[in-house]
């Protein structure tokens, strides 16, 4: 039987909560023969701490590139997201062969054409108003998106940005 340690009720052995009061019950309880576990372990594991599974983000690629690789064309694919049309074309021209810069052309490519689309709403329905200060706004979230990816770079990462890796019409 636990103990709650506020009212000092008893309560079952596997009960998480006080029945009477619902503090949380002690950690450390007892296994069949009397020995205390300690939190984060099974009587059977050997006093071994469980762990969660490592967290997997399906949007990170940076392992997929060599460490090389993202060192020598950092500096192509910060461009990229700091100069826009003219960045991809530097980015093309100077690090052709890395599958890193092509990466981050590829992800500045789609800002570009979501920057196009949201300047061909703005332009035909301008007559809202609403519509193009929406588009403004967008435009706003996607510069702060560029930065962020931008300081992704410094740290050597490879990661689809947000916003842009949810429109599937860019795959």
């Amino acid at each position: 039987m636990k103990e709650c340690t506020n009212c000092h009720t008893q309560s079952a052995d596997e009960a998480m909560f006080c029945n009477h009061c619902g503090t949380p019950l002690s950690v450390q309880n007892t296994a069949q023969n009397g020995a205390p576990i300690n939190p984060g372990t099974t009587p059977n594991s050997g006093a071994m701490p469980q762990y969660a599974a490592p967290i997997y983000d399906p949007y990170d690629h940076t392992s997929e590139f060599d460490p090389k690789d993202i060192s020598d064309n950092k500096v192509m694919s910060m461009l990229v997201y700091l100069m826009g049309w003219i960045g991809i074309v530097i980015a093309l021209l100077g690090s052709h062969s890395s599958p890193y810069a092509a990466f981050h052309v590829r992800q500045a490519l789609k800002f570009s054409v979501v920057d196009i689309i949201l300047g061909i709403c703005a332009l035909v329905l301008c007559w809202t108003f609403i519509v193009p200060f929406a588009c403004f706004v967008m435009f706003g979230a996607l510069f702060v998106i560029k930065i962020i990816c931008f300081f992704q770079i410094c740290q050597g990462k490879a990661k689809e940005p947000y916003i842009i890796r949810s429109l599937t019409f860019l795959r």
